[in-house]
């Protein structure tokens, strides 16, 4: 498939009636090791493994060397790529025909609760410049209302993600994600104020499962780093059992 066409698969997945699962990746292997499972549909990465596995932490990783990451995984499958851009690396635009250059299809970016006048235009100059480069590029604009809410009560912040969603849905973003533990209640008061078909979830240790999700109307739920942290884990537990004189398992896949 062209640019374009992959975009346009990912516009078709965010709006089909079942939920899109997304499980991140961060690098050319673990983008192979996903994306040939048979229920894999899109490829996501995830910004803090990617800037994990390059020895940054989260949000702190340059423009060039994400851009750099991110082409090794395009590269490394015919699936389309939605990735994760961080706050848009202090040029939104610019960081996403960028990342639409090297083929990746969609996007986060994180509005990291600037005035909503300032993260709307953000959203905006996103969409000029996919309508530029010709692609149905797919903008899961995320709200950390709920994440850097502070002290203030969780209705407060869900409010405000619903004011920002509708913003950034008005402004053309194809799906507003919504980081943070969603219980029902605040799911079904998310979709209620967005639309269904319109809210992009976490996976986070807690939350709903994808088809508990899916029956309320969100769109897709991605992983974030989670993944990667179980891959650390495993390679944590096996150093373990090699330092205590045991061997590699017998029945280890070769899946590199």
């Amino acid at each position: 498939m062209t640019t374009a066409e992959k975009a346009t698969t990912l516009k078709a997945l965010h709006e089909a009636p079942e939920i899109l699962r997304v499980v991140n990746v961060w690098d050319a292997i673990s983008t192979r090791t996903v994306a040939d499972l048979p229920s894999t549909r899109v490829i996501g990465t995830a910004g803090h493994s990617i800037a994990a596995s390059h020895g940054f932490a989260d949000g702190e990783i340059p423009l060039d060397v994400a851009l750099s990451a991110l082409t090794r995984i395009v590269q490394a499958t015919d699936l389309p790529v939605t990735a994760d851009l961080d706050a848009g690396f202090g040029d939104p635009g610019e960081s996403v025909r960028r990342a639409i250059g090297v083929g990746v299809v969609g996007a986060n970016v994180e509005d990291r609760l600037v005035p909503l006048t300032e993260a709307v235009a953000n959203v905006e100059t996103i969409v000029q410049v996919a309508e530029q480069e010709g692609i149905a590029f797919q903008l899961n604009a995320r709200t950390d209302a709920i994440v850097r809410g502070g002290d203030r009560p969780l209705s407060e912040s869900l409010d405000d993600a619903v004011e920002r969603g509708r913003a950034f849905l008005d402004a053309g973003a194809s799906l507003v994600f919504v980081p943070g533990v969603l219980d029902r209640d605040s799911t079904e008061r998310l979709v209620a104020g967005l639309g269904e078909r319109k809210l992009s979830v976490i996976g986070l240790p807690g939350a709903l499962s994808a088809a508990e999700y899916e029956s309320l109307g969100v769109a897709r739920i991605s992983y974030g780093p989670l993944t990667q942290r179980v891959a650390l884990r495993a390679l944590r537990d096996v150093a373990e059992d090699l330092y205590a004189n045991r061997a590699i398992p017998k029945d280890t896949p070769a899946l590199n």
